[in-house]
């Protein structure tokens, strides 16, 4: 699977990510914001996106530029009706973060907190849906970057259906790998970016959202930039992005997505990324490192790690010698616990996971730690 330079950076992070030199090359042609051709391009990732949810018939795509989190706040600021009241099933930093856009665009907003360690339980979100009838739209995190829980998305949209709400799904992490299909999950929205599980490169965001909700959101934006129907209504009249796209990001997306499917799509993108966390934990095991979270909660996107109990250890020592073996790594973000994170995530496969729990154990060796 291998395909990019052994020269390069190998990148365990969940995004920014290693990209194939395919993926690389896309990006040296140059590209006309209005040009024809580059609208069938933005039509063509609009068309394979929603494929992945099999939405073709009841969903629109609306890519926008930025970071996912431009997309979520755009989903958000576009879709919650001013009157309407937002819960977030939180467990993490990234559920904690919809929750502050969502106040600081100034509409109702509630958490529903799980702490760092657990999923979202149906049942405490069945409880909050009964109790507060005001609730009109939920938001939750697919996959939790920051610790790497997957959250039983499932379970819960049934839950939001049965009692006549209206789910968000931020799947940044997870779009692509982890299973979404619109025939068999009831969902308003999911949000997701390029850089991450589709493997292309940062600056650009989309929504795959239903139509009818996308149709009753004119006006309701906070934003003129992230208008998420005037951004759509735009595109459906004139074929182009409101406002300079990222011309090149777009491309490499294209050919990202190419790859995807000539790999086989999700399933095959599942596969991978499965055999590469395996790979990572028993490689972790095998050097005296511990993973944060159980093996029934973690997604196979980023895997948390405990950090040696020991008194060198030192993260931004360890990131910069880590780094020197030409690995780079993320830090923790959990507020309890003193962590780190390895990504599994990007044109990667189980021999470059090897290589980079290599790096690990040698610098633990220069760094004269035993767990």
């Amino acid at each position: 699977m291998t395909t990019h330079s052994m020269h390069a950076p190998l990148l365990l992070t969940p995004g920014p990510l290693v990209t194939s030199a395919r993926t690389k090359n896309a990006m040296l042609h140059d590209w006309g914001s209005w040009d024809g051709d580059f609208n069938a391009l933005t039509r063509r990732v609009g068309e394979r996106l929603l494929a992945i949810i099999d939405g073709q018939s009841d969903y629109v795509c609306v890519p926008l530029q930025g970071s996912g989190t431009f997309a979520v706040e755009a989903a958000i600021g576009s879709l919650l009706p001013p009157a309407g009241k937002l819960l977030v099933l939180s467990n993490g930093a990234y559920g904690k973060r919809m929750a502050q856009l969502t106040a600081t665009m100034g509409r109702r907003v509630e958490t529903a907190d799980f702490g760092e360690t657990a999923p979202v339980d149906p049942a405490v979100l069945r409880q909050r849906l009964e109790d507060d009838p005001e609730i009109s739209h939920v938001g939750v995190i697919h996959c939790e970057t920051s610790t790497g829980i997957l959250n039983p998305i499932e379970a819960i949209a049934r839950m939001v259906a049965a009692a006549g709400r209206k789910l968000i799904i931020d799947s940044m992490s997870g779009f692509g790998a982890l299973p979404l299909s619109s025939k068999t999950v009831p969902f308003e929205a999911v949000i997701g970016s390029s850089n991450k599980c589709l493997e292309g490169v940062p600056g650009m965001g989309f929504v795959l959202v239903r139509r009818e909700a996308l149709e009753q959101a004119a006006g309701r934006s906070h934003s003129l930039s992230l208008d998420l129907y005037e951004q759509w209504r735009y595109m459906q009249k004139t074929g182009q992005w409101r406002y300079t796209p990222p011309t090149h990001v777009v491309a490499a997306f294209d050919a990202a997505l190419a790859q995807y499917e000539e790999e086989g799509g999700g399933p095959a993108r599942l596969a991978r990324y499965s055999n590469n966390c395996a790979t990572l934990i028993a490689a972790l095991q095998a050097i005296g490192l511990r993973s944060f979270l159980p093996a029934q909660i973690q997604a196979p996107i980023i895997v948390t790690v405990h950090a040696p109990r020991h008194p060198a250890w030192n993260f931004g020592e360890f990131y910069a010698r880590v780094k020197a073996h030409g690995v780079l790594l993320y830090p923790g973000k959990l507020t309890a616990v003193d962590t780190f994170r390895v990504g599994c995530i990007g044109a990667i496969d189980a021999a470059d996971i090897a290589r980079g729990v290599d790096a690990i154990a040698r610098v633990l060796a220069e760094m004269g730690i035993r767990e």
